[in-house]
């Protein structure tokens, strides 16, 4: 799946809320989440207006393997499927 490239580091930190994370700290152009569920887990995210396509792949993977799912069903869980948004055949 191919991921959004408008999506900011608080864009991020909202659609990771609704998955237990929250902000816990933030110094400078950075924030970490973290959360309880699924035992602890943090993950720090620049608050860039828009993440590198490398970044967010990066934050989607450690998350979702927090979780026990992979990348491409948290994106699908954000964004839809390719279909869904219009693209693909």
């Amino acid at each position: 799946m191919k991921l959004p490239r408008d999506v900011s580091g608080y864009d991020l930190a909202r659609l990771l809320r609704p998955c237990g994370y929250e902000v816990t700290r933030q110094v400078g152009s950075h924030m970490r989440l973290s959360t309880r569920e699924h035992g602890e887990h943090s993950v720090t995210i620049p608050t860039h207006a828009e993440l590198r396509p490398g970044t967010l792949e990066f934050v989607l993977t450690v998350v979702a393997r927090h979780l026990g799912t992979d990348r491409v069903a948290l994106a699908e869980r954000f964004w839809g499927t390719p279909r869904a948004r219009g693209h693909g055949g």
